[in-house]
């Protein structure tokens, strides 16, 4: 992958109490890692999935105990997407610094964690998992890059939107 096509892409955002980061790259500590994401393909369709408030949402999610960040990914992409993973690319993360006392979950950095995202290519294998403690996840879709982003977009979602955007990009451009 190219990263010098994105030598300006370095966004701050902030989350109530955790102030993140965006950078581009594929290094991962794994140490700090609380968190993993994907933006999913099928073909060239992406998979957008809706929970049962309505809004649209990235598939993944917070590690488990000792969970490594692939394994987390796996599993969120079974409980959120009934889906098998197929290939995956890291092409950034989110540097993120929080100002509360404790971490969100007693097993994950703190104050200082990463967030890991990519994108790859995923199979629907079966209906969402849906656990009871989860996410309940109501549809799953694969449409194109521009509708993704839309439906990101038309529910205030622009930094996720944008990670669509990028990843269709960044994996047009490694196709090549």
């Amino acid at each position: 992958m190219n990263m010098e096509q994105y030598p300006a892409l370095s966004t701050s955002i902030d989350w109530g109490i955790i102030e993140a980061e965006f950078r581009l790259g594929e290094h991962v500590d794994e140490t700090l890692v609380s968190n993993v994401s994907i933006i999913p393909f099928i073909g060239d369709k992406c998979v957008v999935f809706q929970l049962d408030n309505g809004l649209w949402e990235l598939p993944g999610g917070t590690l488990e105990v000792d969970e490594p960040y692939m394994d987390g990914l796996k599993r969120e992409l079974m409980e959120e997407l009934g889906a098998e993973l197929r290939s995956y690319q890291v092409f950034g993360q989110f540097h993120c610094t929080s100002s509360a006392p404790e971490p969100y979950r007693p097993h994950i950095p703190h104050p200082h964690f990463v967030r890991v995202i990519g994108y790859g290519d995923v199979e629907l294998v079966s209906d969402p998992l849906n656990p009871e403690d989860g996410e309940q996840v109501v549809a799953v879709e694969m449409v194109e890059v521009d509708e993704a982003v839309r439906r990101f977009r038309e529910q205030n979602r622009y930094d996720i939107a944008e990670m669509y955007k990028l990843a269709y990009e960044l994996r047009e451009g490694d196709r090549r």
